[in-house]
């Protein structure tokens, strides 16, 4: 086992740790495409040091890297951003078991690719930016009054509208709705958090009156 081949392991091994348990476990909370990943990531890589060490045609490889993604990606309702960290762990992967020259180019292509899924994934990028599909219980036709509806029933401002069913006869309409929620200011967070703590002092004092006399009452009892 060469210097190169022990380099890009361990960089393997320490690129799909941050991506599967520190970025994508730790952000959404999904046990099974965490291992997916993890899997997927090092099955790549033993078949990509398999397919090197052996004659073989590069269509070979590339057809089995085709028929993995496709059972893969089409056995389960997913997202397209856990589409995005299904390449990111292919494409590790395949860095891992290529080992291309210079030594450093696995370390340093690894990294750049969990840097962008880190930065790309946060919760800080577009917070306010959401995607919903809807089921209205009326059917609208008109494109202006659905659009009132939307911001209506979301209290955001509607960004894009598509229309996927309109059924007249049981009165629904599905759509696909891009909005953008309104950001709340810092002195209105303030106001709402102190009106709260006040809410909650008026309840503890009101509940302590409240023990007060029946405190009492149980001490005249003769026991």
């Amino acid at each position: 086992m060469t210097i190169e081949l022990l380099i890009a392991l361990a960089t393997d091994l320490v690129a799909i740790t941050l991506l599967a348990v520190v970025l994508y476990f730790r952000r959404h909370r999904r046990r099974d495409l965490m291992l997916s990943y993890i899997a997927l990531n090092v099955g790549v890589v033993a078949v990509t040091i398999a397919l090197g060490s052996v004659q073989v045609g590069i269509g070979l490889g590339i057809g089995l890297f085709g028929i993995l993604s496709i059972i893969r990606l089409r056995s389960d309702q997913i997202t397209q951003g856990e589409i995005a960290y299904y390449f990111i762990a292919l494409t590790l992967g395949l860095l891992a078991g290529l080992r291309p020259a210079p030594i450093w180019i696995v370390p340093m292509l690894s990294a750049l690719l969990i840097a962008v899924m880190a930065i790309v994934d946060s919760p800080l990028v577009a917070p306010r930016a959401l995607r919903h599909t809807l089921t209205l219980d009326r059917a609208i036709t008109r494109p202006d009054a659905l659009r009132a509806e939307l911001e209506r029933v979301l209290g955001a401002t509607i960004t894009r509208v598509e229309v996927l069913d309109v059924d007249l006869v049981r009165d629904i309409t599905v759509v696909d709705v891009r909005y953008r929620m309104p950001r709340r200011s810092a002195a209105a967070q303030t106001a709402a958090a102190q009106t709260a703590t006040a809410a909650d002092r008026r309840a503890l004092s009101q509940s302590a009156e409240q023990a007060a006399p029946r405190q009492e009452e149980r001490e005249r009892i003769p026991a």
